[in-house]
């Protein structure tokens, strides 16, 4: 492995980050790189809040991103002897061997293997999804849920994505073995020694709140805030709620896809998925470039929605104040581009950072092995699911050593140990990972400038 250090490579990541700007400003976002500990590149673009910059240390909510870092954290205290993989959840919680769950491993739970994916299954509303302890409960007493087979194949699936149960159960399990709050633990355990304490977060403190980035919607408040009860919170009515909108591409974003180190590639994969088609075209846009990652037509509509769809189907609108204070690991992490890196960057280098292990090697064996390799029952993709991480999403690039976790809106940190390479984008976009490109182009541009030397 050569450490790149090129000031080429710096420019060019920064003007292809501006250019994905595309029609969205003032949104924006930031990008940091390391590279064998040290940052490599860190560039940002537009507006966090009105009148405020992003930079690399701006704190961002990035979803399930923040799975990684859970995830991470869990890893620090099965090296410190706290933890055991292979041992039942309910051996450290008791409560959780309710309703069969009394064998289930903690390595089935970081694998999505644990069929705990159902938040479905489970009575609530917007007000007990914020409150820690109420789910605390409520999951160690909920049932197993199967999911439905797979509507093309008729074949069983090795993994069920747990996108919102699997940050109670593991913080539930972080504060029964370390008696410690989530937030205590994390801080004692990982982003203290990694000098990143005040950057992230499941649970932002109150005097660090009015910092985190906005959508570009939220700018100023709008007259429906004023009219509002205060005893009536967005979290609980879903006022302000909204999915993104979808656009149709502009001919200045179309063009600028075309200049990206990846198009090619693009390009070729797209024609390869169409050979049979009398229709294949050359010019991609932002949908079928969005496909060569994700099988869009492999949603299983049912299990989607029994993972993602709470029980009272009441919205939660994840960027109030209210609830980016609320503790729902799986779903509001919040954090910096820089600190997601450096999480990563101790990853990339096998467990240490600075001379310092955080994760011991036979640790970071384990963590790193991947559990499965098909169809994931929620994801229209097969997740090569690691012990708490994905794979890492690239169609044009050799990557097959690294893994790390995207979010909801498209964020994502990685790294990859065969290059000691870590990366993370962060953004307030109003956007999702299955509408947008730009995890994906600044990835494949990472990466192809960096093998391309």
């Amino acid at each position: 492995m050569t450490k790149h250090t090129d000031t080429d490579f710096e420019l060019r990541i920064a003007q292809i980050f501006n250019d994905l700007q595309l029609d969205d400003a003032p949104a924006g976002g930031a990008l940091v790189v390391y590279q064998a500990g040290e940052c490599i590149t860190q560039a940002s673009v537009g507006m966090a809040q009105k009148d405020i910059p992003w930079q690399a240390d701006t704190l961002s909510l990035n979803f399930s991103t923040g799975k990684g870092v859970l995830s991470t954290l869990i890893h620090v205290l099965v090296s410190q002897g706290l933890l055991d993989y292979d041992a039942a959840i309910a051996s450290y919680w008791s409560d959780f061997a309710a309703n069969g769950k009394a064998d289930i491993t903690l390595r089935q739970v970081l694998s999505h293997q644990a069929n705990l994916f159902a938040i479905s299954s489970i009575e609530t509303d917007s007000e007990t999804l914020i409150d820690w302890q109420a789910m605390l409960a409520k999951v160690a007493a909920m049932p197993i849920t199967k999911p439905d087979a797979n509507s093309k194949t008729g074949d069983e699936y090795e993994s069920a994505y747990s996108a919102l149960i699997f940050g109670w159960v593991l913080g539930g399990l972080i504060e029964a073995v370390t008696d410690m709050t989530l937030a205590q633990a994390l801080r004692h355990y990982l982003t203290e020694p990694l000098g990143i304490a005040d950057r992230c977060y499941f649970g932002v403190p109150e005097a660090k709140v009015n910092t985190v980035a906005k959508l570009v919607k939220d700018f100023e408040p709008s007259e429906q805030d004023s009219l509002q009860p205060s005893s009536q919170s967005s979290s609980q009515t879903g006022a302000k709620r909204h999915k993104p909108v979808l656009r149709v591409d502009s001919p200045k974003t179309l063009e600028m896809y075309q200049s990206l180190p990846s198009y090619h590639c693009w390009q070729q994969r797209a024609l390869d998925k169409q050979a049979e088609s009398s229709s294949a075209q050359t010019e991609l846009n932002t949908a079928q470039i969005n496909r060569l990652y994700f099988d869009h037509s492999a949603i299983n509509a049912n299990n989607y929605r029994a993972a993602l769809v709470p029980s009272n189907r009441q919205p939660i609108n994840y960027h109030t104040d209210e609830v980016l204070k609320a503790v729902i690991p799986a779903a509001n992490g919040v954090a910096s581009a820089k600190a997601l890196a450096t999480i990563y960057a101790m990853l990339a280098n096998g467990g240490v950072w600075q001379g310092k292990t955080i994760i011991d090697r036979q640790t970071f064996t384990q963590l790193a092995a991947s559990q499965s390799n098909s169809m994931d029952a929620v994801m229209p993709a097969a997740m090569n699911w690691r012990l708490g991480y994905h794979r890492l999403f690239s169609v044009c690039n050799e990557t097959d050593s690294g893994f790390g976790h995207m979010g909801y809106n498209g964020s994502i940190a990685w790294c990859d140990p065969a290059q000691q390479l870590s990366f993370a984008f962060v953004h307030n976009f109003d956007t999702t990972m299955l509408n947008d490109i730009r995890q994906f182009a600044l990835t494949e541009a990472v990466l192809s400038l960096i093998n391309k030397d």
